[in-house]
């Protein structure tokens, strides 16, 4: 599997701006650290926010970090299906479109 790391645009943004993407970790780990909830579940939960934004960065973000805490494709696209009933077929098109653009890369 490939491992994707942040994009190329984020480490753009924290070489520029430390001190804000430093915030925005620690906001970050904060909020992952305020219950109990294990890492997996955070990631498929941070997945189905970001589809249900519309957050097409966003999308391709929580599918890497799923993917690292563990879960499948099969659990992710699964992830992805759920969201239909909630916010229509073209969109969870469009997200499951995001999420294989990832999934794909990390096929390869």
């Amino acid at each position: 599997m490939t491992d994707l790391g942040p994009p190329k645009r984020y480490q753009e943004i924290k070489a520029k701006y430390p001190e804000i993407l430093e915030a925005y970790e620690k906001l970050s780990s904060a909020t992952k650290k305020a219950g109990p909830l294990d890492e997996k579940t955070v990631a498929l939960i941070k997945l189905g926010i970001s589809i249900g934004a519309r957050a097409e960065g966003a999308t391709h973000s929580a599918v890497r970090k799923a993917l690292k805490a563990g879960a499948t494709p099969e659990e992710i696209r699964h992830a992805v299906f759920l969201s239909t009933t909630t916010i229509g077929f073209p969109n969870m098109m469009a997200a499951l479109s995001w999420a294989d653009d990832i999934l794909e890369k990390t096929a390869e």
